[in-house]
């Protein structure tokens, strides 16, 4: 049969092994959250789309989101089978490197990212790990500027017998340091259901499609209170490959 010509695949070692068990944790503060159900719809399409198994929590209290990471760490060491991957979604309100439990008291992001790094969670060890977090970040608002540039940032490859504690990682905030995030009553949070589009709809790898998301975003006018608001997220990666998702 005929070959069909398409762009050429990263060499292997240039790409994480997706071919095992994909794992996916979803903690969201439901309550004063109107729009949040339309989210946890949409994520639970994009994991069964991308073959991840996948388990919500709603309204954990900050302390249990503590716990729950833990478990999700345990029971993932403790699998007999193959590892490729974790998605860990975190929804709630929060303040800059903080999130607000159910029950109104905060926990660090930083004791939730610890959880899965290449010291604690060994059956992740040297495997993509990505935390998406849709929050608040401060109380700034963004009312756009005429017209800005940006780049992005190269990542290189080294492997040698041991990697660094915290490789291997991707965090995805709704919004940058400081600022705000924007959530519709029905909708659900634009940051959300953008993410989830472009991880349906697009083959690439994950850092490209995150490219897309923020250039969408970027592009979308917010209207708050009558006042036109801009907002984008923010991509913080030390993977060492390329991660395809489809």
């Amino acid at each position: 049969e005929s070959k069909e010509m398409s762009s050429p695949q990263p060499l292997e070692e240039e790409t994480y092994d997706m071919s095992g068990a994909r794992l996916a944790l979803t903690l969201c503060v439901t309550k004063a959250r109107e729009g949040s159900e339309a989210d946890l719809d949409a994520l639970e399409r994009m994991f069964q789309q991308l073959g991840f198994e996948s388990t919500m929590k709603r309204d954990p209290t900050a302390q249990q989101f503590q716990e729950e990471l833990e478990k999700f760490q345990q029971a993932i060491d403790a699998r007999e089978d193959f590892v490729s991957c974790a998605f860990v979604v975190l929804m709630a309100h929060g303040l800059e490197g903080r999130l607000k439990g159910k029950d109104e008291k905060m926990v660090e992001l930083e004791d939730l990212f610890q959880a899965l790094n290449n010291k604690n969670c060994r059956a992740l060890r040297a495997k993509p790990k990505v935390y998406i977090v849709q929050a608040c970040r401060g109380e700034q608002r963004d009312p756009g500027e005429p017209v800005t540039g940006g780049h992005l940032v190269m990542i290189t490859e080294n492997t040698p017998e041991t990697i660094p504690t915290y490789t291997d990682t991707l965090h995805v905030f709704s919004t940058i340091e400081g600022y705000i995030a924007y959530r519709h009553d029905q909708e659900g949070s634009y940051f959300i259901q953008t993410l989830v589009d472009v991880f349906i709809n697009k083959k690439g790898p994950i850092l490209e499609l995150l490219t897309e998301v923020t250039r969408r975003m970027a592009e979308a006018e917010m209207v708050q209170e009558g006042e036109a608001k801009k907002v984008n997220p923010e991509i913080q990666s030390t993977l060492r490959k390329q991660l395809y998702l489809q």
